[in-house]
Order: C-alpha cells, then structure tokens, then sequence
C-alpha cells in the first residue's frame, strides 16, 4: 500500500512541480511589468479572490465533501451509481456556481469594498489612492468567472483522482500560469493599464484547464450530461457537507483574505510583498503537502467505506512522515535563503531591492508555518474521509479567531510582517487541534517511531540551516553578481542543503524502511 501511496504522491508531486515551476516564471514576469506598487497590489487583491476559491472548491471544501461520498458510492454500487451521481451534482451545484458567479461580476464593487476597505475609504474622501478601489471593481469583474470554470475542473478532476488518474487533475493548473504569463507578454503592452491584461489571463486560464480536462473525462466514461437532483439523496448530504467544510482544511486561506482586508490599510506595497512571499510558501506546500493530501483523501475515504481502521491509521501516519521529510528542511531553507532566492527571481524591471528585503521579511514570518499549513492538508482529510465536518469547523473557526486576535496584537508593532507570522501562529493552533481531535476520536496516534523520526528531521534541518547560513553571502554582497553566477550560486547552495540534510539523516539511521507502512504498524 506505501509503495502505491508513494508512486501516486510522486506523479502528482512531479505535475505539482511543473506547474510551480511555471508559477514562478508568472510571477518573475509579473514583477517585472508591475513591480511592487499600487497597480500590483490591486492585481494580487483581484487574483486572490478567485484563487481563495479555487483553493475553497478545488483543494477545499468540494473536494472534500463530494471525495469521500464518490468513493463510497463506487466500491458499494460501481460505476453506473458513480454516473448518476455526477450528473446530478453537476447540475445542481453547476446552478449554484453560476449564480454565485453572476453575482460576484455584478457586485464586484462590493466584494472590493468587503476586501479592500482601505482603498474605499481612500475612494469616498476622495483621497490620492481611490483609483485602486475602482480598478480593483473593474479586475474582480473579469476574474471572478474564474469561480464558475474551477468549480467545474474541481469537480472532474475529484472523479478522475478517485479513479486514480491523478496526473491529468494535477497537471490542469499549468495552463492557468501559461495563459497569464502570455497575456503577460503578448497583452499587456497594448493596453493603458498592463495589469488588467493579468485579469484575463485568469480569465482565459480558467477556460483552458476546463477544456483540458473533458477529453479525459470522456475517456474514463465519465462525461455525463448535467441534471436537475437538488433534493437527491447524495446531493443533499453533499451539501450539507459541504457548507461547513469552507471553514475546515480552507481556513488558511480565509485568514489570507482577512490579512489582505488590513493589509489595505497599511504602507503602498504590503499587499504585494504579502502577495510575492505567499507565493513561494505555495511552491513546497504545493509539491508535497497538497500533492500527498490529493492522494490519500481517496485512499482514506476507501479505508473508511471498508472499515479498514488499521490501514487507514497507517496512511496518515505515512503521509505525516512524508510531508515532515521535505516540509522541516524546506521551512529553514526558506529562511535561510530568502533574500538570494527573492532577489534572483523579482529584482528586475520595477521591483527594487527594497521590495526584495520588504518580500524577504514576510517570507520568514509565514515560514515559521510552512510544516503546519503541510500537517493541516494531511489531517483534515482524516476527518473529511470519515464524513466528519464539524470537528474540524470548530478547530477552524478556533484557528481563524486567533489569527484574527495575533494580528491585532502583531499589526500594529510588525506591520504586515505581524500579519504573515499571526497567519502561521494560527495555522499551527489549527494543526495542534485537528491532531488532538484524531488521537481523541481513537482514529489515529503518532506512533513512537514516526516521533523519534520528526526529531531526527528537525535536528538535521537545523545543521543543514546553520552549514547554509554560513555560506549565504548577504543581499548586498549578492545583488552585485551577475545573473548567471547568481543562478549558480544558489543551485551550489540548494544542492550543498540536500547533500548535507540527508547525509546527516543516513548518519542518523534514517533508511527507506521508515516509509513502508508495516514498520508503522509494528511500533503502534
């Protein structure tokens, strides 16, 4: 079963790579055309509305609630169940979702109102900064139909990941960052304001992974034609499930939001600098914590319709493993290298070497949650799997509460800075509490082995910070050589991290035998 486990967390994590990879050469383009000012500021706010839901439908809230019953559905009734069921959902949420979306064009002056309260005030005293009130409006109005093509992609990738195609659903989101980028480069010159030239890229992205994703679908016998099943039985209880489960494992990007809303009211740039560092948060989390939480919730969600309790333990326990191997040493090699890898991505065109210590500052601060943000992903699917949404609600609204009171006490002495690091304050409360909730509900326990393990990776994460720490020459020492030997430079030091990681792991007794799930079994 790890050996499964661990072929299909390695396809879905090399998809992942890709797509982060061209995530990044995005956002080098967008620093380039926009920088760090007030039109990249009103850019991030617009494109983090329907990335916040993107991360709510595809990696959240329907994934999680439409995974498991899917799952049920198949191994109890097979494949002509699993049809009917994904036509009704279809066009019964489809209904939903277009609504949802109509209303969000329609009123998008609210929705920047409701995100962007700094900017409206600036907008009602007519003050120097209301421009970015209305051409925040104006972006949300092309972004926000985004909603209605990733709900879509959501849904077809779930059926396509139960059936253990995780790779087309994995790879989907590169042609978000290849139509941004060419609407980027081709777009934006031609026009007064380049950053709405990025709206339709998220726009025309959003189309593209739609379209990609059909054929597949067809394929696997799977595209059905969408019907009317609001009251349906399935339906229903996806609902029910799903309402709830926006403030589960989504919780870290509803507190992203709220950051953003104080994040308006402070220095031209924070939004930016929150923006950039957030970004290259998203690139480890993205390979490994969401790449392994998208192939166990089916895993799990099968163990529990089988009640296989055993194997379900052992598949949290791995997956814990997996993500605290990559997920400690990357969190103090971000923090580390901060500033060599800002600076060799962004500090180009009108992003200045300020902006690269500003982006520097924010990316520590939300580091110190990096392995939280990887465990929340891992275990909410525990809960989401057993059909059980309201235990993480409550650790969710808990954790959102808190962030909120860390960035009234932090905002104020460490500006956005406050923000970043009250984001991951709150994301390990919830980490915290989502495994108390496992270990009390009798579901699962850190086994003794996997302990001894995560102490292990945090003592060889730490050597391997300190041997890079002394080998970082600062920013100003930095931004002096040319690209190409910065370009080397950190590969020489990326790689320095990785030999001296895992060589003091293997000196430790850490051997592949620590990911087979039967040793985890032994010690429990």
């Amino acid at each position: 079963m790890s050996a499964k486990l661990l072929k299909s967390g390695l396809i879905v994590s090399f998809m992942t790579l890709i797509s982060r990879v061209l995530g990044l050469m995005r956002d080098v383009v967008v620093a380039n055309f926009i920088g760090a000012g007030a039109a990249a500021d009103v850019f991030f706010f617009a494109n983090r509305i329907p990335n916040f839901l993107r991360r709510l439908f595809a990696e959240g809230a329907f994934s999680q609630a439409f995974v498991p019953l899917l799952a049920e559905v198949k191994a109890k009734h097979g494949d002509d169940a699993v049809r009917e069921l994904l036509a009704k959902v279809t066009g019964s949420l489809g209904v939903v979702v277009t609504l949802v979306t109509l209303f969000g064009v329609i009123a998008s002056p609210l929705v920047a109102m409701l995100f962007g309260m700094g900017w409206f005030v600036e907008w009602l005293n007519d003050g120097p900064e209301a421009h970015k009130f209305e051409l925040a409006s104006l972006m949300l109005k092309i972004t926000f139909p985004y909603l209605w093509f990733i709900s879509l992609v959501a849904l077809s990738g779930a059926v396509l990941n139960t059936y253990n195609r995780f790779a087309v659903a994995a790879f989907t989101p590169v042609f978000l960052n290849i139509a941004i980028i060419a609407c980027a480069v081709l777009l934006a010159p031609t026009l007064d304001e380049p950053a709405l030239a990025l709206a339709w890229g998220v726009f025309i992205g959003g189309v593209v992974q739609l379209l990609f994703q059909l054929p597949f679908l067809a394929k696997a016998g799977l595209l059905v034609w969408p019907k009317w099943g609001w009251r349906d039985e399935n339906v229903t209880k996806i609902r029910k499930l799903m309402l709830p489960a926006l403030f589960g494992v989504s919780v870290s990007q509803i507190n992203l939001l709220l950051d953003t809303v104080i994040a308006s009211f402070l220095l031209t740039g924070a939004v930016s600098w929150l923006y950039y560092s957030d970004r290259l948060i998203e690139f480890p989390l993205g390979l490994f914590g969401i790449a392994i939480a998208t192939v166990i919730l089916p895993n799990l969600s099968r163990h529990h319709a089988t009640e296989n309790t055993e194997r379900f333990s052992q598949t949290l326990d791995w997956s814990l493993r997996f993500v605290a191997l990559f997920g400690i040493p990357a969190m103090a090699g971000l923090m580390v290298l901060a500033q060599p890898i800002i600076a060799l991505l962004f500090m180009r065109g009108e992003f200045s070497q300020n902006d690269v210590l500003m982006v520097s500052y924010s990316l520590v601060a939300y580091s110190t949650g990096l392995l939280s943000y990887m465990l929340i992903k891992v275990l909410a699917p525990g809960f989401y799997a057993r059909q059980d949404i309201k235990t993480p609600v409550r650790i969710g609204i808990i954790a959102m509460v808190a962030n909120m009171l860390f960035n009234l006490m932090l905002a104020p002495f460490l500006s956005y800075v406050g923000l970043a690091l009250a984001t991951a304050m709150s994301a390990s409360l919830n980490a915290f509490l989502l495994y108390r909730g496992l270990k009390l509900a009798g579901v699962y326990q850190l086994s003794k082995t996997s302990a001894l393990f995560l102490l292990k990776l945090i003592l060889a994460s730490l050597m391997m910070a300190a041997l890079l720490y002394w080998q970082t020459p600062t920013l100003n020492d930095w931004v002096v050589l040319s690209f190409t030997t910065q370009v080397w430079r950190l590969c020489l030091l990326c790689g320095l991290a990785v030999v001296g990681y895992f060589s003091v792991l293997w000196l430790f007794g850490v051997r592949l035998a620590h990911f087979r799930t039967n040793s985890v079994a032994e010690s429990n």
